[in-house]
């Protein structure tokens, strides 16, 4: 019955649909609409908000809220829920020391580094359109340890206090080297980031230069802080990089909007009134900044921000990577790392950037037979 009043309106089924209409949108997939909230805080002001990020974001919140609670209670010493509350509540108690002073302070600033890792993730690999690449890859992490070492082989710091203020320095000029080297009438991502590889192995070679020469207790100092630890910090690394990211809010929120674009080629985002290049230069400086506060307040811990953004975008299925998912899911992946460092051999206690660097070596290698096999 069905063919024949086909028949009788003049098309089939293998005949083009007429635009518009039931039958035309009948075959097509859900509108965006259905996956998406639009919001007019103002007129001149519209938000378009993914649900399946909303919901997967809270479900990170409340994943990063049981993690850290976790990580608060459980440790050498066994401390119960309900007394870390009280402690932390009333500030006093036989578990002050513990909770108040070891525990809490280092838990946050877990929290803030991996937020800060996924953030500058999420934003290098949007402007170079690459999985693979990371802060790490650019240079940022061996700026920070080649500046590190340098200033203590030359005396400029001899408090290691002074070490983060290095290191973000450090961070950041290694990254603008890569920026000025790579630059060819524009930014060329690929070129990009094998440049940001070279410097990154000269400037190792640095470091492995400093610690074969150095004294043995300056080089196990270096050592510990290469390796990527939150053992021994806590509020004092934690402020500066809770306001550092208060104080890049607005740039995040502009970079949430102005990412979108990139996943088009340069020639269709140009079309489309983008001016690439200064949007990469923009999005590249912000992640840069976040990725060195991260590396001097804990050190430059491999591969959150790389696995970070990836483990978001499949959470989300979203067609660009999202900035909260990333920053949320980062801060899960390091504290859920720290407790695991913490507790895996009691009363040893592993770097957390040891154990991140082992788990995600394999993801790396996974990642890269992946891209191989679609090709």
């Amino acid at each position: 019955m069905a063919s024949r009043l086909r028949e009788r309106r003049g098309w089939s089924r293998s005949s083009p649909r007429p635009y518009g209409g039931f039958a035309a949108g009948r075959d097509q997939s859900p509108p965006a609409r259905s996956r998406t909230i639009v919001l007019r805080p103002h007129p001149r002001l519209s938000l378009l908000i993914h649900r399946r990020s909303v919901l997967v974001a809270l479900v990170l919140l409340v994943l990063l809220v049981v993690v850290m609670a976790a990580s608060t209670s459980l440790g050498q010493t066994y401390i119960s829920p309900a007394e870390v509350w009280r402690t932390v509540r009333t500030g006093s108690g036989p578990h002050d020391l513990v909770v108040n002073e070891l525990r809490v302070p280092r838990i946050v600033l877990g929290a803030l580094v991996g937020a800060a890792f996924g953030l500058s993730g999420a934003l290098v690999q949007t402007v170079t359109r690459n999985p693979l690449a990371s802060p790490d890859v650019i240079g940022v992490g061996h700026g920070a340890a080649a500046a590190t070492v340098l200033a203590l082989a030359t005396g400029v710091v001899s408090s290691p206090g002074a070490m983060p203020l290095v290191s973000v320095g450090g961070g950041l000029g290694a990254a603008a080297l890569v920026y000025v080297l790579a630059w060819r009438r524009g930014m060329q991502t690929g070129r990009f980031v094998l440049v940001g590889v070279g410097i990154g192995v000269a400037l190792s070679a640095v470091v492995q230069l400093y610690l074969t020469d150095s004294e043995l207790e300056a080089a196990e100092q270096v050592k510990l802080w290469l390796t990527g630890s939150l053992n021994g910090r806590g509020w004092a690394q934690a402020g500066p990089l809770g306001v550092v990211l208060l104080v890049c809010l607005p740039a995040l929120a502009w970079a949430s909007r102005a990412a979108r674009p990139l996943g088009l080629d340069a020639d269709t985002a140009a079309a489309l009134g983008v001016r690439v290049d200064r949007v990469r230069l923009g999005l590249t400086v912000l992640g840069v900044v976040l990725a060195a506060t991260a590396t001097g307040a804990a050190g430059p811990i491999g591969f959150v921000a790389l696995t970070s953004p990836q483990l978001a975008r499949r959470l989300t299925r979203t067609p660009q990577l999202p900035l909260l998912c990333s920053a949320l899911t980062g801060a899960v992946v390091l504290v859920a790392a720290d407790l695991t460092a913490r507790t895996l051999l009691l009363p040893l206690e592993i770097p957390v950037g040891a154990l991140t660097s082992l788990v995600g070596g394999p993801y790396l290698l996974w990642l890269l037979g992946r891209r191989t096999a679609v090709r």
